[in-house]
This record gives structure tokens, C-alpha cells and sequence, in this order.
């Protein structure tokens, strides 16, 4: 029987990822949620972390993802993400300044909670991730 769904990451600008997957980790503000096929129709809203994609039994690709919003429809996961990164692409000059862009923004007194939450769970995904 066939465990794979279909998958896609699409940004503006283009598709990050379209192909086959046998399980997807998604961070949303729910949880860590992981999607496999027949999963319950599902909209959610993504929070700065890792994107997990098994295409098969051991072999994973990593996409790091600061928002986004998610799909799952009749075993189809769509990933809509203007930041959508394979995280095989990132230098850690980009990591650098990313995180120093977010200490930056925590900086400003007068920034909300809502977004104090997301810019730290930012941080702590940044400095978690090895390049």
C-alpha cells in the first residue's frame, strides 16, 4: 500500500519543493505537528522553526521556515512560506545576520508579546540549527 502524499513548498517566487513524502514535521503554533497520509483535513499557521520531510524510510530534507501557512486536502500538503529555505542552501553568514537582525528587533521596548514570542522561538530555532 502507498504511504506517500503529495507535498509542496512554494514561496513567491518560486516552488521550494514538490514531490513525495512519507511523513512532514510542521512547526506550528499548535505544536510540532507531524502529517502523514490520511491525516484529517487541517489549516494551520506556521511559526519560525524546521520543516522535517521524510520522502522515504531514512532519507530527510530540512527546510527552515520564519512563517507561513499550511494545507492538508485529500492527501495533499500545500506550504505557503515567503521565507521557505532548504536548510542544505543556508551559509552561516546568513545565519549570522538573521540573527543579529532578530536581536535587534528584541531590542525595541515596545514591540508586543505576541511578537517577542515569535522573534525568541526565532533565536532559539537559529542557534539549534548546525552549518
Amino acid at each position: 500500500m502507498e504511504e506517500n502524499f503529495k507535498l509542496e513548498i512554494i514561496s513567491p517566487e518560486k516552488v521550494i519543493f514538490s514531490g513525495d513524502a512519507k511523513m512532514v514535521v510542521l512547526p506550528s503554533y499548535e505544536g510540532d505537528m507531524s502529517i502523514l497520509k490520511n491525516h484529517i483535513s487541517i489549516i494551520t499557521f506556521l511559526k519560525p522553526g524546521i520543516i522535517k520531510v521524510q520522502k522515504k524510510d531514512e532519507d530527510f530534507d530540512d527546510f527552515f521556515v520564519q512563517d507561513g501557512t499550511v494545507e492538508y486536502f485529500d492527501d495533499c500538503l500545500i506550504v505557503l512560506s515567503a521565507s521557505a529555505l532548504n536548510v542544505k542552501n543556508l551559509s552561516k553568514e546568513f545565519l549570522d545576520n538573521l540573527n543579529k537582525e532578530t536581536e535587534n528587533k528584541l531590542a525595541d521596548k515596545n514591540i508586543s508579546d505576541h511578537d517577542r514570542y515569535i522573534l525568541n522561538h526565532k533565536l532559539d530555532t537559529i542557534k539549534e540549527m548546525r552549518i
